[in-house]
C-alpha cells in the first residue's frame, strides 16, 4: 500500500522515479565507514544498494498529505522537460508524476499547500510545469511555504557559490522564481505553523535553509526530514553527511538531534529519498542510532 493514517492526518507516498543515482557510497556518502555498507549489505540490496555496480539507489517521491481539510504536498521532485546540464539523470525527464498523483485522487488544483523542505534540484521540480514556452506554478491554488534562508541563498543575484554548484543550474530560474513571480510563495524563517498537528522547523547544515516537518497527531508521530538522510546507512551512521551537505557540522548536529528527538518520542521518521518500506522507526544505541521497523508502505519493485 502507499497510504498510511498518524491521527488524523493520511499520508500517501507519490511516486516519480525509482533507481541509481549514478554515485558509488563512496562517492555519495565518503564520511561512512565501509564497514557500515559491509554490515548492512543483506538488507539494503535492492532498495538502498545495487550490489552488483555498487552504485546508491534512491527514490524520488512527493509525500501527499490530508490534515484538516487541506491538501498538503512535501516536496516535489525532479518535473519533466526540466534542463539540467550538470545533473543529466535529471535532465528532460517525462514521467507519469502527475497521473500518479490523480491516482491518489488529486489535481493540480486540488493542492492548498505545497513545501518545499529545501530548493535543491530534486525537490522544486514539479512546482512549475512548461505552459508553451514559459514556466508557470503546477498548482494553481497553492501557497508554496519555502524556507527564506534556501531562497536567498539559491537566488543567483546574491552569489553565492554552493556545493552542488552547477548541479543546481537552472533550477531557482525555472522552479522557483516563475512560483515566486506568481505571487504564490510563503518565505518562512525559524518555525512555521501550518495547522495544529502540522509544523514546519528550520533543520540548516543539508543546506542553509533546510527545514523538517513534524507531524503530531492523537498519540502519533511524525517527522519528515528531506535530505536530512538520503540512505538508512545515515541512520545507523549519523556522523556521515552526503557530499552535498552544505555546512557539515551544522547537518551532523542537526540529524542527531532531530533522529534523538525521533527515538525519544517513538516518531516515524519520513526522509525524502528512501526506497524500500520509505520510513523507518528508529532507537537510540550507544552514540549511534538503529533501525527497529519499517513503515507499511510497498516497497519499489523495479527500477523508473
Amino acid at each position: 500500500m502507499d497510504d498510511i493514517t498518524l491521527g488524523n492526518v493520511s499520508i500517501t507516498r507519490v511516486r516519480e522515479y525509482f533507481g541509481s543515482v549514478e554515485m558509488t557510497p563512496e562517492t555519495f556518502f565518503p564520511e561512512a565507514p565501509k564497514e557500515a555498507w559491509d554490515d548492512a549489505a543483506s538488507w539494503l540490496t535492492p532498495h538502498f544498494l545495487d550490489s552488483d555496480t555498487n552504485i546508491v539507489n534512491s527514490a524520488i517521491q512527493t509525500w501527499l498529505l490530508r490534515s484538516e481539510g487541506r491538501t498538503i504536498l512535501v516536496d516535489t521532485g525532479v518535473g519533466n522537460h526540466k534542463e539540467r546540464p550538470y545533473a543529466p539523470v535529471w535532465s528532460h525527464r517525462e514521467t507519469d508524476f502527475l497521473a500518479a498523483l490523480a491516482r491518489a485522487g488529486v489535481g493540480p488544483e486540488d493542492v492548498d499547500i505545497v513545501i518545499n523542505t529545501h530548493l535543491h534540484v530534486d525537490h522544486v521540480g514539479w512546482n512549475t510545469y512548461l505552459d508553451g514556452r514559459q514556466w508557470v506554478p503546477t498548482f494553481p491554488n497553492a501557497t508554496y511555504l519555502m524556507p527564506k534562508d534556501d531562497f536567498d541563498f539559491w537566488n543567483p543575484e546574491n552569489g553565492h557559490q554552493p556545493l552542488l554548484g552547477r548541479g543546481n543550474q537552472n533550477v531557482f530560474e525555472d522552479s522557483v522564481a516563475p512560483v515566486h513571480r506568481a505571487g504564490q510563495t510563503l518565505l518562512w524563517e525559524n518555525s512555521h505553523r501550518i495547522d495544529a498537528g502540522l509544523r514546519l522547523d528550520a533543520a540548516p547544515g543539508h543546506t542553509p535553509g533546510s527545514s523538517v516537518l513534524t507531524l503530531t497527531s492523537g498519540t502519533d508521530r511524525a517527522v519528515f526530514v528531506g535530505d536530512l538522510l538520503h540512505n538508512p546507512v545515515q541512520i545507523l551512521e549519523p556522523d556521515a553527511n552526503s557530499c552535498f551537505c552544505e555546512d557539515p557540522a551544522g547537518a551532523r548536529a542537526t540529524r542527531r538531534k532531530v533522529l534523538g528527538w525521533a527515538a525519544d518520542n517513538h516518531a516515524l521518521v519520513i526522509p525524502a529519498h528512501l526506497g524500500g518500506h520509505g520510513a523507518a522507526e528508529v532507537a537510540r544505541e550507544g552514540e549511534k542510532f538503529a533501525i527497529k521497523g519499517w513503515a507499511p508502505f510497498t516497497p519499489y519493485t523495479q527500477q523508473a
